[in-house]
């Protein structure tokens, strides 16, 4: 394989980065943010921490198997976050908005990796995934925004 370039690593970091701060860590399993909220949307949300995390192993991987070196941050702590305060109403669009992010970092990402095929691959599934989830969410907000 042919030496990668450094901002192909940077860019496979800052992706890395973008995945381990996600706010979608605080709607998981045994989320307090979802105590009242029903299997129909939990589960989905599951399924998103899930792919989130997948996300975050294999762009860690590609890095190291680049020669790179995976930045990892500390997650944020829920505590630091004022997402207690927030309704599942107004938490859902958030996450709409978060998960839109997301893919904009990865297709933006996508011009600076073009050059690397193994790269790029892993990149375009990563984003076909997140516009599912993200079809997924954006009717999971419309369902219980109508449920008033």
């Amino acid at each position: 394989m042919p030496t990668p370039s450094i901002a192909i690593i940077d860019a496979l970091n800052s992706l890395l980065e973008a995945e381990v701060q996600s706010i979608f860590h605080f709607v998981g399993k045994n989320s307090p943010l979802l105590e009242r909220a029903g299997a129909e949307v939990r589960q989905p949300l599951d399924e998103m921490v899930h792919h989130l995390d997948q996300h975050a192993q294999e762009v860690s991987h590609l890095i190291r198997h680049l020669g790179g070196r995976p930045s990892t941050p500390p997650a944020p702590k829920a505590e630091d976050q004022y997402l207690s305060f927030l309704s599942l109403r107004f938490l859902l669009p958030k996450l709409v908005d978060a998960k839109e992010l997301m893919i904009q970092r990865y297709q933006n990402a996508l011009q600076v990796v073009a050059a690397n095929s193994e790269v790029l691959e892993v990149l375009k599934r990563h984003i076909e995934e997140m516009e599912a989830d993200l079809k997924v969410l954006k009717k999971t907000a419309a369902e219980v925004s109508s449920h008033r």
